[in-house]
């Protein structure tokens, strides 16, 4: 076999491990937002309350830490179906807020934004094929941020300031979508339920926050 030809078989390769992950990972992630929807729907029929700051962030990252820890074994999906579950849960207080709020129009919208802005910037990234890595440093550097500034509200209780960093963490969820994809398809990102839990979290965040800015700008008091 000629250099050229190892060249083409190695891309080839390359070629099919890319479209393996990437179908994996839409398949899972379709799978992680159907049932996260079925579990937000009963936790806002069942009026569950909230879990409050402190027991979300202790469950989230503690299911985190599994996902990470699984990543390459089949207990990697039920660490990862666990978080989405406990993170649909979380919704239900949250939708019976916005439903009280503005009714079901405010709910609707958000999840239309939601949908809309990941399937462009899914798109966009699968269309152009662009590498998107230079995104990396930008997007996590403003999550940090964000996470500073909304630990420095709790004593504060600025409404402004919540509201300035729900409008800030849209542009950084759709930038990290574009980010996970483009290292997906560019070959960085080799293991599918990381890429997946990297993109439920964006579209969670992302639904999350167009939810409350609607619920300040749009309710009808």
């Amino acid at each position: 076999m000629n250099n050229r030809s190892q060249v083409y078989v190695g891309q080839n390769e390359s070629a099919l491990a890319v479209n393996k992950v990437l179908r994996n990972t839409y398949t899972l992630l379709a799978m992680t937002l159907a049932f996260s929807a079925v579990v937000a729907a009963i936790s806002t029929m069942a009026n569950w309350p909230h879990p409050g700051l402190i027991l979300t962030l202790v469950g989230y990252f503690g299911l985190l830490f599994g996902v990470y820890k699984t990543k390459d074994s089949a207990m990697g999906l039920v660490f990862t179906f666990a978080l989405t579950g406990f993170l649909g849960y979380t919704l239900g207080p949250i939708i019976n807020m916005a439903l009280q709020v503005g009714g079901g129009e405010i709910v609707a919208t958000a999840l239309g934004g939601t949908a809309l802005t990941f399937f462009a910037t899914s798109a966009y990234v699968l269309t152009t094929k662009k590498d998107m890595s230079k995104l990396g440093g930008l997007v996590t550097a403003g999550i940090i941020m964000v996470i500073v500034a909304a630990i420095a509200n709790l004593f504060f209780q600025m409404p402004a300031l919540h509201l300035a960093l729900s409008a800030i963490m849209i542009p950084l969820m759709a930038m990290l979508i574009m980010w996970q994809t483009s290292d997906i398809i560019n070959g960085g990102e080799r293991n599918y339920i990381l890429a997946t839990v990297t993109l439920y979290v964006s579209i969670y965040n992302l639904f999350v926050n167009l939810l409350t800015l609607l619920m300040a700008f749009g309710g009808d008091e």
